[in-house]
């Protein structure tokens, strides 16, 4: 059995995103990608070596020999596409954020729910061993009872014509780096947070360029999520989660194959762990594959989605922001 993929967008992420790891997945290949311009998805498919070309999205979706769609287009259409992906009955692999706002992913979850397809939402790290181990050690208890969790995913983007930074297509810094430190949080501290404060820096009157936000999870226990595109935090990437027993740090959970390290310390004691080089992109498509071919459980669904998608609104509200709207 094998797993046959389209490309919905010629994005720069596709590459590294779903096209190198498909290359040492046996069970997976790509085989069509589509853009607005022929040219442009041609030139993508000729240089990542892609047999078809599709000028618009809605002719690779009726192509019959595409069973699943990647979607890494700009988060406000995200929704759109994976919409029309579901009706045309295509799989679904789409980049986060997975929707604009928590309104319109409980949409596409009921749809998703419906259907007999897969739909999972391309947090990748999620899926990575350490991401997996950090999830084991705060079950086990060896951390005591959990006090706090704190997370973070900072970086430059000073280009600000950039799309992520353009409200018309559901871009700022919580929807573009704060969604995994949102994620992250829930995954680690283990329950849904709510959102006491928050507090942004703007880039234009509706758009975030950096964010803050202080959270409470259900059992007690407080949060801290920090993100930016363009701040004094340059680059921070990392996640700590303290108990009444001890804590752990970890450098770089978010793509654990450049660099990484995860700290322990209980008492007096005090380790390292250190975990293979190979992507989180790899792990994240064995695991959609695995959905597609063999029924295997998805770890970031799309009801999963609707939790960080609520999570998020929060944030923007908190902060005397508008919510996102689908392009």
């Amino acid at each position: 059995m094998s797993l046959r993929i389209g490309i919905l967008g010629a994005a720069r992420i596709a590459p590294a995103a779903l096209v190198k790891p498909a290359f040492s997945t046996p069970s997976v290949s790509v085989e069509a990608v589509a853009a607005r311009s022929y040219h442009r998805a041609q030139a993508f498919a000729d240089q990542h070596g892609i047999l078809q070309a599709y000028a618009g999205y809605e002719q690779l979706l009726a192509d019959p020999d595409v069973d699943a769609v990647y979607i890494p287009l700009p988060n406000g259409l995200h929704g759109h596409w994976t919409r029309a992906a579901l009706a045309a009955g295509k799989h679904v692999l789409c980049e986060k954020p997975f929707t604009a706002n928590a309104a319109e992913a409980r949409e596409i979850a009921g749809l998703a729910e419906a259907s007999d397809r897969v739909v999972m939402e391309a947090f990748h790290y999620r899926y990575h061993p350490l991401a997996l181990r950090v999830e084991e050690i705060v079950a086990s208890g060896e951390l005591g009872e959990l006090q706090r969790v704190e997370t973070a995913l900072c970086f430059p983007l000073p280009k600000f014509s950039d799309i992520r930074y353009d409200y018309g297509l559901a871009g700022g810094a919580t929807m573009d780096a704060g969604c995994y430190a949102v994620h992250m949080a829930r995954v680690f501290g283990g329950e849904t947070p709510s959102v006491v404060s928050a507090s942004a820096k703007l880039r234009s009157p509706a758009v975030d360029r950096a964010m803050t936000a202080e959270l409470r999870f259900p059992s007690g226990h407080t949060g801290r999520v920090e993100c930016s595109m363009w701040s004094s935090s340059l680059l921070k990437i990392s996640a700590k989660v303290t108990g009444s027993k001890g804590s752990l740090s970890v450098l770089n959970p978010v793509a654990p194959q450049a660099f990484h390290r995860l700290s322990v310390r209980t008492g007096d004691h005090r380790r390292t762990e250190h975990f293979p080089k190979r992507a989180s992109y790899a792990y994240q498509l064995d695991a959609f594959a695995a959905a597609v071919l063999e029924g295997a459980p998805v770890k970031t669904s799309a009801a999963d989605a609707v939790e960080t998608m609520t999570v998020i609104d929060e944030i923007y509200r908190a902060a005397g922001l508008p919510l996102r709207e689908p392009s």
